[in-house]
């Protein structure tokens, strides 16, 4: 199986926010860039994996005009309604609805097909705290040992919805949810995905669990699900795989949801924090096996 990216027309100006993972895109207006530019975020978003813009004027019209030239939306979210009838593409995060994030997670891994990535928008911001991190997988995936890789290689496992959303679908949605890669959501059956993940730009391998949507390693006894699972948790989150971002008035955010995990602080009390978001539509993840 081949690979191919195709390489931006121009070079944008970055601040890496460490030799491998995550930059700040310094001197770009989103809501005025060009194709090229575009195209040049594009291709950074799948080297470095996730993206900070400062200083940024979108709003939720803007922010869903930016989505749709980066790629094709979906809908807010399988379960969680829109922001309001005019923007159905927008998740709102909202602290006052309980919008927590404050679990490390990929979004919307009990799919069959994850979103390709998400573009997050500041809306209202607590004073202090709320900050979010993102750990790379694929770095995480690079320094495991080799035994650890040959074995992850070879696992899938479940990812359910329910826990996060199963109660939210039945009471708040009645049982009917979003239209989501053509059908109606009415329950979050549990789907199966690789534990590693090979991405379909590039080739490599990265891991593909997360606390907030696995449940269980496929084909192993719980205790053994539980081990395996805690081992690739506690090494995806190590320091030197994880950058953190802190929030400002205008910030925009974009991750490659193919190749990262994040995590939002909830330390910020009874203070409201909003964020908008939106989500390209993504394919099936496959492994290691498949790619063979």
């Amino acid at each position: 199986m081949t690979y191919t990216s195709e390489k931006p027309a121009l070079a944008l100006t970055l601040d890496p926010l460490g030799p491998h993972f995550g930059a700040e895109v310094i001197g770009l207006d989103l809501a005025t860039a060009t194709d090229a530019e575009l195209g040049a975020v594009r291709a950074a978003l799948v080297e470095r994996k996730v993206l900070f813009f400062r200083g940024q004027s979108l709003d939720d019209d803007g922010q869903i005009a930016l989505g749709r030239r980066l790629g094709e939306l979906t809908p807010s979210h399988p379960v969680v309604a829109g922001v309001d009838e005019a923007h159905p593409e927008i998740y709102a995060i909202d602290s006052a609805d309980n919008g927590f994030a404050d679990v490390w997670h990929t979004d919307v891994t009990f799919m069959p097909r994850p979103p390709l990535g998400s573009i997050l928008r500041a809306v209202s911001l607590p004073e202090s705290g709320g900050d979010t991190s993102w750990a790379d997988s694929q770095l995480a995936y690079d320094s495991l040992s080799e035994p650890v890789r040959d074995l992850a290689d070879r696992l899938t496992a479940l990812h359910d919805g329910n826990r996060e959303f199963g109660y939210y679908l039945a009471q708040r949605r009645g049982g009917r949810g979003n239209v989501w890669e053509g059908e109606t959501v009415t329950r979050l059956d549990p789907v199966e995905h690789p534990v590693v993940r090979v991405h379909p730009e590039t080739g490599r391998k990265g891991l593909f669990v997360n606390p907030g949507f696995t449940s269980h390693i496929a084909g192993v006894s719980d205790a053994e699900s539980r081990g395996i699972l805690d081992l690739l948790y506690a090494h995806l989150t190590k320091p030197e795989h994880i950058v953190r971002h802190r929030w400002r008035a205008g910030d925009v955010a974009m991750w490659d949801n193919r190749s990262t995990s994040h995590y939002a602080n909830r330390d910020y009390g009874d203070t409201r924090r909003v964020m908008h978001r939106i989500t390209l539509r993504g394919d099936r993840p496959f492994g290691p096996a498949s790619a063979r």
